[in-house]
Protein backbone atom coordinates (compact mmCIF):
# COMPACT_ATOMS: atom_id res chain seq x y z
CA UNK A 1 0.00 0.00 0.00
CA UNK A 2 2.76 2.55 1.09
CA UNK A 3 4.34 1.58 -2.90
CA UNK A 4 1.35 2.65 -4.41
CA UNK A 5 1.04 5.27 -2.59
CA UNK A 6 4.19 6.67 -3.19
CA UNK A 7 3.85 5.99 -6.82
CA UNK A 8 0.56 8.31 -7.40
CA UNK A 9 2.10 10.89 -5.51
CA UNK A 10 5.21 11.00 -7.89
CA UNK A 11 2.21 10.75 -10.84
CA UNK A 12 0.70 13.80 -9.63
CA UNK A 13 3.50 15.55 -9.45
CA UNK A 14 4.62 14.83 -13.17
CA UNK A 15 1.11 15.78 -13.77
CA UNK A 16 1.08 18.67 -11.73
CA UNK A 17 4.56 19.66 -13.58
CA UNK A 18 3.40 19.39 -16.96
CA UNK A 19 -0.10 21.49 -16.01
CA UNK A 20 2.25 23.96 -15.25
CA UNK A 21 4.18 23.98 -18.17
CA UNK A 22 1.17 24.05 -20.49
CA UNK A 23 -0.38 26.91 -18.09
CA UNK A 24 3.12 28.70 -18.55
CA UNK A 25 3.33 28.50 -22.29
CA UNK A 26 -0.26 29.58 -22.45
CA UNK A 27 0.37 32.83 -20.65
CA UNK A 28 3.55 33.54 -22.05
CA UNK A 29 3.35 35.95 -24.98
CA UNK A 30 4.17 34.22 -28.88
CA UNK A 31 7.35 35.60 -28.49
CA UNK A 32 8.55 33.67 -25.37
CA UNK A 33 6.74 30.66 -26.88
CA UNK A 34 8.50 30.65 -29.55
CA UNK A 35 12.28 31.08 -28.15
CA UNK A 36 10.85 27.94 -26.05
CA UNK A 37 10.02 26.10 -28.94
CA UNK A 38 13.02 27.20 -30.51
CA UNK A 39 15.20 25.96 -27.43
CA UNK A 40 13.20 22.72 -27.72
CA UNK A 41 13.49 21.68 -31.10
CA UNK A 42 17.65 22.71 -30.75
CA UNK A 43 17.85 20.67 -27.99
CA UNK A 44 16.00 17.29 -29.70
CA UNK A 45 18.29 18.37 -32.91
CA UNK A 46 21.53 18.03 -30.74
CA UNK A 47 20.48 15.12 -29.22
CA UNK A 48 19.64 13.37 -32.46
CA UNK A 49 23.41 14.48 -33.74
CA UNK A 50 24.69 12.90 -31.12
CA UNK A 51 23.03 9.81 -31.08
CA UNK A 52 23.68 9.46 -34.48
CA UNK A 53 27.61 10.53 -33.82
CA UNK A 54 27.70 7.69 -31.45
CA UNK A 55 26.02 4.81 -33.22
CA UNK A 56 28.47 5.44 -36.47
CA UNK A 57 31.20 5.40 -34.25
CA UNK A 58 29.66 1.92 -32.44
CA UNK A 59 29.14 0.79 -35.95
CA UNK A 60 32.89 1.71 -37.10
CA UNK A 61 34.63 0.32 -34.21
CA UNK A 62 32.67 -3.02 -34.58
CA UNK A 63 33.37 -3.14 -37.99
CA UNK A 64 36.91 -2.82 -37.16
CA UNK A 65 36.74 -5.42 -34.50
CA UNK A 66 35.07 -7.26 -37.22
CA UNK A 67 37.55 -6.78 -39.79
CA UNK A 68 40.58 -7.95 -37.34
CA UNK A 69 38.99 -10.95 -36.52
CA UNK A 70 38.16 -12.00 -39.77
CA UNK A 71 41.66 -11.24 -40.37
CA UNK A 72 43.27 -13.15 -37.52
CA UNK A 73 40.76 -15.97 -38.55
CA UNK A 74 41.98 -16.13 -41.96
CA UNK A 75 45.75 -16.29 -41.02
CA UNK A 76 44.85 -19.09 -38.68
CA UNK A 77 43.16 -21.21 -40.85
CA UNK A 78 45.75 -20.99 -43.28
CA UNK A 79 48.04 -21.61 -40.89
CA UNK A 80 45.71 -24.63 -39.74
CA UNK A 81 45.46 -25.72 -43.04
CA UNK A 82 49.26 -25.65 -44.28
CA UNK A 83 50.10 -27.46 -41.12
CA UNK A 84 47.57 -29.57 -41.76
CA UNK A 85 49.33 -30.18 -45.41
CA UNK A 86 53.02 -30.74 -44.39
CA UNK A 87 52.03 -33.29 -42.11
CA UNK A 88 50.23 -35.10 -44.89
CA UNK A 89 52.94 -34.81 -47.57
CA UNK A 90 55.82 -35.89 -44.29
CA UNK A 91 53.61 -38.66 -43.80
CA UNK A 92 52.65 -39.76 -47.23
CA UNK A 93 55.78 -38.48 -49.21
CA UNK A 94 59.00 -39.88 -48.57
CA UNK A 95 62.41 -38.23 -50.30
CA UNK A 96 63.19 -40.06 -53.30
CA UNK A 97 65.99 -42.13 -52.25
CA UNK A 98 63.57 -43.40 -49.95
CA UNK A 99 60.56 -44.19 -51.86
CA UNK A 100 59.75 -48.28 -52.46
CA UNK A 101 62.75 -49.28 -49.64
CA UNK A 102 61.67 -51.92 -47.68
CA UNK A 103 62.52 -51.52 -43.90
CA UNK A 104 63.98 -55.14 -43.72
CA UNK A 105 65.98 -57.31 -45.74
CA UNK A 106 63.19 -58.26 -47.60
CA UNK A 107 65.31 -61.27 -49.98
CA UNK A 108 64.34 -64.47 -48.48
CA UNK A 109 65.00 -66.80 -51.39
CA UNK A 110 68.41 -67.67 -53.38
CA UNK A 111 66.46 -68.93 -56.66
CA UNK A 112 68.45 -67.60 -59.13
CA UNK A 113 68.63 -69.49 -62.76
CA UNK A 114 71.09 -68.77 -65.37
CA UNK A 115 69.61 -66.38 -68.22
CA UNK A 116 70.49 -68.84 -70.75
CA UNK A 117 69.00 -66.23 -73.46
CA UNK A 118 72.29 -64.46 -73.11
CA UNK A 119 74.39 -67.33 -74.53
CA UNK A 120 72.94 -66.36 -77.99
CA UNK A 121 74.56 -62.96 -77.99
CA UNK A 122 77.42 -62.25 -80.67
CA UNK A 123 80.77 -62.97 -79.05
CA UNK A 124 79.14 -65.05 -76.11
CA UNK A 125 80.94 -68.35 -77.34
CA UNK A 126 84.38 -66.29 -77.47
CA UNK A 127 84.36 -65.44 -73.94
CA UNK A 128 86.33 -67.17 -70.99
CA UNK A 129 84.38 -69.46 -68.78
CA UNK A 130 84.66 -67.32 -65.64
CA UNK A 131 83.10 -63.87 -68.31
CA UNK A 132 80.60 -66.70 -69.46
CA UNK A 133 79.11 -67.21 -65.91
CA UNK A 134 79.36 -63.67 -64.94
CA UNK A 135 77.01 -63.05 -67.70
CA UNK A 136 74.76 -65.85 -67.52
CA UNK A 137 73.75 -64.79 -63.68
CA UNK A 138 74.12 -60.97 -64.17
CA UNK A 139 70.47 -60.26 -63.41
CA UNK A 140 70.72 -62.25 -59.71
CA UNK A 141 71.03 -59.19 -57.91
CA UNK A 142 70.47 -60.03 -54.16
CA UNK A 143 70.64 -62.81 -52.15
CA UNK A 144 69.81 -63.32 -48.79
CA UNK A 145 70.97 -61.96 -45.13
CA UNK A 146 73.00 -64.73 -43.21
CA UNK A 147 74.18 -62.34 -40.51
CA UNK A 148 72.86 -59.19 -39.92
CA UNK A 149 73.64 -55.97 -37.56
CA UNK A 150 70.65 -52.93 -38.33
CA UNK A 151 71.24 -51.94 -34.81
CA UNK A 152 74.31 -50.65 -35.61
CA UNK A 153 72.86 -47.60 -37.90
CA UNK A 154 70.43 -46.82 -34.43
CA UNK A 155 70.71 -43.25 -33.04
CA UNK A 156 72.61 -40.59 -35.04
CA UNK A 157 75.80 -41.67 -36.35
CA UNK A 158 79.31 -39.71 -37.76
CA UNK A 159 80.94 -42.28 -39.76
CA UNK A 160 80.48 -46.17 -40.49
CA UNK A 161 83.60 -47.72 -41.41
CA UNK A 162 82.42 -50.66 -43.91
CA UNK A 163 85.46 -52.83 -45.27
CA UNK A 164 85.12 -56.04 -47.77
CA UNK A 165 86.59 -58.74 -46.51
CA UNK A 166 86.53 -62.93 -47.18
CA UNK A 167 86.03 -65.02 -44.27
CA UNK A 168 89.22 -66.89 -44.49
CA UNK A 169 90.72 -63.05 -43.73
CA UNK A 170 90.09 -63.30 -39.84
CA UNK A 171 93.79 -62.12 -38.96
CA UNK A 172 93.31 -58.47 -41.22
CA UNK A 173 89.88 -58.45 -39.32
CA UNK A 174 91.31 -58.65 -35.98
CA UNK A 175 94.18 -56.20 -36.68
CA UNK A 176 91.90 -53.09 -38.07
CA UNK A 177 89.78 -54.30 -34.77
CA UNK A 178 93.03 -53.44 -32.64
CA UNK A 179 94.21 -50.06 -34.79
CA UNK A 180 92.27 -48.01 -36.68
CA UNK A 181 89.24 -49.85 -36.60
CA UNK A 182 88.31 -49.42 -32.58
CA UNK A 183 84.69 -48.13 -32.48
CA UNK A 184 84.61 -44.74 -30.47
CA UNK A 185 83.06 -41.71 -29.88
CA UNK A 186 85.33 -38.45 -30.83
CA UNK A 187 84.50 -34.97 -29.58
CA UNK A 188 80.76 -36.68 -29.70
CA UNK A 189 80.58 -38.12 -33.16
CA UNK A 190 80.16 -41.92 -33.37
CA UNK A 191 82.31 -43.92 -35.19
CA UNK A 192 81.32 -47.39 -36.06
CA UNK A 193 82.33 -50.28 -38.40
CA UNK A 194 81.36 -53.57 -40.34
CA UNK A 195 82.60 -56.15 -42.07
CA UNK A 196 81.17 -57.10 -45.59
CA UNK A 197 81.46 -60.80 -46.17
CA UNK A 198 79.76 -63.36 -48.50
CA UNK A 199 80.20 -67.28 -48.17
CA UNK A 200 83.18 -69.06 -48.97
CA UNK A 201 84.30 -70.25 -51.91
CA UNK A 202 86.11 -73.43 -50.84
CA UNK A 203 83.67 -75.84 -51.05
CA UNK A 204 85.48 -78.60 -48.77
CA UNK A 205 86.16 -76.24 -45.87
CA UNK A 206 83.01 -74.35 -46.52
CA UNK A 207 81.07 -75.65 -43.19
CA UNK A 208 83.98 -75.12 -40.73
CA UNK A 209 84.82 -71.17 -42.09
CA UNK A 210 81.34 -70.47 -41.16
CA UNK A 211 80.68 -71.93 -38.12
CA UNK A 212 84.03 -70.09 -36.92
CA UNK A 213 83.11 -66.38 -39.06
CA UNK A 214 79.76 -67.05 -36.71
CA UNK A 215 81.78 -67.45 -33.33
CA UNK A 216 83.52 -64.46 -34.46
CA UNK A 217 80.66 -62.04 -35.17
CA UNK A 218 79.07 -63.34 -31.38
CA UNK A 219 82.18 -62.33 -29.95
CA UNK A 220 82.41 -58.84 -31.96
CA UNK A 221 79.38 -58.54 -33.81
CA UNK A 222 80.45 -56.74 -36.63
CA UNK A 223 79.85 -58.56 -39.94
CA UNK A 224 77.25 -58.31 -42.73
CA UNK A 225 77.31 -61.35 -44.71
CA UNK A 226 74.85 -62.27 -47.76
CA UNK A 227 74.64 -65.91 -49.24
CA UNK A 228 76.46 -65.66 -52.71
CA UNK A 229 79.83 -66.74 -53.46
CA UNK A 230 83.31 -64.65 -52.11
CA UNK A 231 84.88 -64.23 -55.72
CA UNK A 232 86.58 -61.25 -58.32
CA UNK A 233 83.76 -60.50 -59.74
CA UNK A 234 81.14 -60.82 -56.72
CA UNK A 235 82.63 -58.01 -55.48
CA UNK A 236 80.41 -56.04 -57.16
CA UNK A 237 77.39 -57.80 -55.67
CA UNK A 238 79.19 -57.15 -52.35
CA UNK A 239 78.38 -52.94 -53.51
CA UNK A 240 75.44 -53.62 -54.03
CA UNK A 241 74.18 -55.38 -51.41
CA UNK A 242 75.53 -52.91 -49.05
CA UNK A 243 73.89 -50.15 -50.98
CA UNK A 244 70.60 -51.53 -50.54
CA UNK A 245 71.49 -52.58 -46.78
CA UNK A 246 72.51 -48.54 -45.86
CA UNK A 247 69.45 -47.57 -47.31
CA UNK A 248 67.17 -49.97 -45.41
CA UNK A 249 68.82 -49.31 -42.14
CA UNK A 250 70.73 -46.43 -41.97
CA UNK A 251 68.55 -43.09 -42.17
CA UNK A 252 70.83 -40.90 -39.57
CA UNK A 253 74.57 -41.60 -40.97
CA UNK A 254 76.27 -38.68 -41.96
CA UNK A 255 79.55 -40.43 -43.82
CA UNK A 256 80.75 -43.92 -44.77
CA UNK A 257 84.18 -44.92 -45.16
CA UNK A 258 84.43 -47.68 -47.41
CA UNK A 259 87.61 -50.00 -48.34
CA UNK A 260 89.67 -52.96 -48.17
CA UNK A 261 90.53 -55.17 -45.39
CA UNK A 262 94.43 -54.57 -46.15
CA UNK A 263 94.65 -50.75 -46.02
CA UNK A 264 95.98 -48.65 -42.78
CA UNK A 265 93.69 -45.70 -42.23
CA UNK A 266 93.85 -42.63 -39.88
CA UNK A 267 90.58 -41.85 -38.80
CA UNK A 268 91.88 -38.26 -37.29
CA UNK A 269 92.45 -37.31 -40.56
CA UNK A 270 88.95 -38.68 -41.67
CA UNK A 271 87.71 -36.15 -39.30
CA UNK A 272 89.46 -33.32 -39.97
CA UNK A 273 88.86 -33.69 -43.82
CA UNK A 274 85.25 -34.63 -43.17
CA UNK A 275 84.89 -31.49 -40.98
CA UNK A 276 86.50 -28.86 -43.72
CA UNK A 277 83.79 -30.55 -46.04
CA UNK A 278 80.85 -30.58 -44.34
CA UNK A 279 79.07 -28.10 -46.22
CA UNK A 280 79.87 -30.27 -49.55
CA UNK A 281 76.88 -31.99 -51.15
CA UNK A 282 77.54 -35.09 -52.99
CA UNK A 283 80.97 -35.80 -51.28
CA UNK A 284 82.71 -38.42 -52.49
CA UNK A 285 86.26 -38.32 -52.30
CA UNK A 286 89.29 -41.04 -52.86
CA UNK A 287 91.85 -42.04 -55.20
CA UNK A 288 90.51 -41.39 -58.29
CA UNK A 289 91.50 -41.95 -61.64
CA UNK A 290 90.05 -40.10 -64.63
CA UNK A 291 90.03 -41.09 -68.46
CA UNK A 292 91.32 -44.46 -67.11
CA UNK A 293 91.20 -47.01 -70.38
CA UNK A 294 89.86 -50.96 -69.93
CA UNK A 295 92.59 -53.36 -69.85
CA UNK A 296 92.05 -55.65 -73.16
CA UNK A 297 95.40 -57.84 -71.84
CA UNK A 298 93.53 -61.21 -71.10
CA UNK A 299 96.55 -61.95 -68.55
CA UNK A 300 95.48 -59.27 -66.40
CA UNK A 301 93.50 -59.77 -63.56
CA UNK A 302 91.40 -56.76 -64.80
CA UNK A 303 90.87 -57.72 -68.05
CA UNK A 304 87.53 -56.55 -69.83
CA UNK A 305 86.22 -58.12 -73.22
CA UNK A 306 84.70 -55.65 -75.84
CA UNK A 307 81.53 -57.76 -75.36
CA UNK A 308 80.80 -56.33 -71.50
CA UNK A 309 82.44 -52.23 -72.42
CA UNK A 310 82.94 -50.84 -76.00
CA UNK A 311 84.05 -47.74 -74.98
CA UNK A 312 87.36 -46.02 -74.79
CA UNK A 313 87.42 -44.69 -71.49
CA UNK A 314 85.71 -45.45 -67.99
CA UNK A 315 84.07 -42.72 -66.37
CA UNK A 316 85.65 -41.55 -63.28
CA UNK A 317 85.90 -43.66 -60.41
CA UNK A 318 87.82 -43.99 -56.82
CA UNK A 319 90.28 -47.00 -56.37
CA UNK A 320 87.78 -49.65 -54.00
CA UNK A 321 91.42 -49.70 -51.61
CA UNK A 322 89.37 -46.86 -49.39
CA UNK A 323 87.10 -43.83 -50.44
CA UNK A 324 84.64 -41.60 -48.64
CA UNK A 325 81.08 -40.37 -49.08
CA UNK A 326 78.40 -38.85 -47.25
CA UNK A 327 74.96 -40.72 -46.74
CA UNK A 328 72.49 -39.00 -49.15
CA UNK A 329 74.52 -40.14 -51.57
CA UNK A 330 74.97 -43.81 -50.75
CA UNK A 331 71.03 -43.70 -51.09
CA UNK A 332 71.04 -42.36 -54.53
CA UNK A 333 73.52 -44.18 -55.24
CA UNK A 334 71.39 -47.37 -54.62
CA UNK A 335 68.34 -46.10 -56.79
CA UNK A 336 71.48 -45.51 -59.85
CA UNK A 337 72.16 -49.07 -59.39
CA UNK A 338 69.40 -50.18 -60.04
CA UNK A 339 69.84 -48.91 -63.31
CA UNK A 340 72.17 -50.35 -65.16
CA UNK A 341 73.50 -54.27 -65.50
CA UNK A 342 76.23 -55.40 -62.82
CA UNK A 343 80.09 -54.83 -63.76
CA UNK A 344 82.94 -56.93 -62.85
CA UNK A 345 84.97 -54.49 -61.53
CA UNK A 346 83.39 -53.23 -58.15
CA UNK A 347 85.00 -49.56 -58.22
CA UNK A 348 84.23 -49.39 -61.89
CA UNK A 349 80.75 -50.00 -61.55
CA UNK A 350 80.47 -47.37 -58.56
CA UNK A 351 81.92 -44.93 -61.37
CA UNK A 352 79.02 -45.72 -63.43
CA UNK A 353 76.99 -44.87 -60.90
CA UNK A 354 78.38 -41.46 -59.95
CA UNK A 355 78.28 -41.01 -63.81
CA UNK A 356 74.42 -41.89 -64.12
CA UNK A 357 74.24 -39.10 -60.67
CA UNK A 358 76.06 -36.53 -62.63
CA UNK A 359 78.39 -36.43 -59.90
CA UNK A 360 82.01 -36.16 -60.02
CA UNK A 361 84.21 -37.87 -57.23
CA UNK A 362 87.08 -35.70 -55.86
CA UNK A 363 90.61 -36.55 -56.23
CA UNK A 364 92.86 -36.11 -52.63
CA UNK A 365 96.21 -36.84 -52.60
CA UNK A 366 95.92 -38.10 -48.40
CA UNK A 367 94.36 -41.63 -50.50
CA UNK A 368 97.06 -44.13 -51.85
CA UNK A 369 94.78 -46.70 -52.64
CA UNK A 370 97.56 -47.81 -56.28
CA UNK A 371 101.01 -48.06 -53.98
CA UNK A 372 102.75 -45.34 -52.57
CA UNK A 373 105.78 -45.25 -55.26
CA UNK A 374 105.97 -46.37 -58.79
CA UNK A 375 109.59 -47.82 -57.04
CA UNK A 376 108.47 -50.85 -54.85
CA UNK A 377 112.17 -50.84 -52.99
CA UNK A 378 111.68 -46.86 -52.31
CA UNK A 379 112.35 -45.91 -48.79
CA UNK A 380 108.90 -44.20 -49.00
CA UNK A 381 107.25 -47.44 -48.43
CA UNK A 382 108.36 -47.64 -44.91
CA UNK A 383 107.94 -44.04 -43.95
CA UNK A 384 105.90 -43.42 -41.11
CA UNK A 385 105.82 -40.37 -41.22
CA UNK A 386 104.43 -40.53 -44.47
CA UNK A 387 101.70 -42.47 -43.20
CA UNK A 388 100.89 -39.89 -40.68
CA UNK A 389 99.73 -37.26 -43.07
CA UNK A 390 97.61 -39.73 -45.36
CA UNK A 391 93.91 -40.93 -44.97
CA UNK A 392 94.51 -44.58 -46.48
CA UNK A 393 97.36 -46.28 -47.52
CA UNK A 394 96.61 -49.33 -49.58
CA UNK A 395 98.05 -53.30 -49.98
CA UNK A 396 99.47 -53.71 -46.27
CA UNK A 397 99.78 -57.52 -44.72
CA UNK A 398 98.75 -57.90 -40.88
CA UNK A 399 101.84 -57.52 -39.35
CA UNK A 400 102.80 -54.74 -41.68
CA UNK A 401 99.47 -53.11 -40.67
CA UNK A 402 100.45 -53.66 -37.07
CA UNK A 403 104.29 -52.42 -37.02
CA UNK A 404 103.21 -49.07 -38.95
CA UNK A 405 100.55 -48.31 -36.53
CA UNK A 406 102.88 -48.76 -33.53
CA UNK A 407 105.07 -46.37 -35.18
CA UNK A 408 102.82 -43.63 -36.42
CA UNK A 409 101.33 -43.40 -32.79
CA UNK A 410 104.84 -43.01 -31.05
CA UNK A 411 106.48 -39.39 -30.34
CA UNK A 412 107.28 -38.74 -34.25
CA UNK A 413 109.11 -36.08 -34.82
CA UNK A 414 108.20 -34.96 -39.12
CA UNK A 415 109.36 -31.67 -39.49
CA UNK A 416 112.73 -32.81 -41.19
CA UNK A 417 111.36 -35.00 -43.67
CA UNK A 418 108.58 -32.54 -44.79
CA UNK A 419 110.35 -31.51 -47.92
CA UNK A 420 110.81 -35.42 -49.00
CA UNK A 421 106.96 -35.88 -48.34
CA UNK A 422 106.32 -32.98 -50.75
CA UNK A 423 108.08 -34.33 -52.80
CA UNK A 424 106.99 -37.93 -52.90
CA UNK A 425 103.35 -36.73 -53.28
CA UNK A 426 104.23 -34.98 -56.40
CA UNK A 427 105.97 -38.19 -58.04
CA UNK A 428 102.90 -39.97 -56.67
CA UNK A 429 100.70 -37.07 -58.63
CA UNK A 430 102.38 -37.81 -61.39
CA UNK A 431 102.57 -41.09 -61.37
CA UNK A 432 98.79 -41.34 -61.51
Amino acid sequence: MAHAAARSKRRLTVISNKSELINSLNMANPRQRWRVYKTVALMFLVAVLMISVFHRGLNSKRGDLQIERNARMQKETIKYWKEKQDKFIEASVEPLYERDVARTWDITSTNCSAHTNISSTEGFDALEQNFKQFLLYRHCRYFPMIINHPEKCSGDLHLLMVIKSIISQHDRREVIRQTWGKEQVVDGKKIKILFLLGTSSNEVEKANHQKLLEYEDYIYGDILQWDFMDTFFNLTLKETHFLKWFSTYCGNVRYIFKGDDDVFVSVTNILEYLETSENMKDLFAGDVLFRAKPIRRKQNKYYIPHVLYNKTHYPPYAGGGGFLMDGPLARRLYLASEMLNLFPIDDVFLGMCLEVLQVTPIKHNAFKTFGLMKDKKSKMNKEPCFYKSMIVVHKLLPQELLDMWRLVHTDLVCTQNLELLQEASKIRSNFN
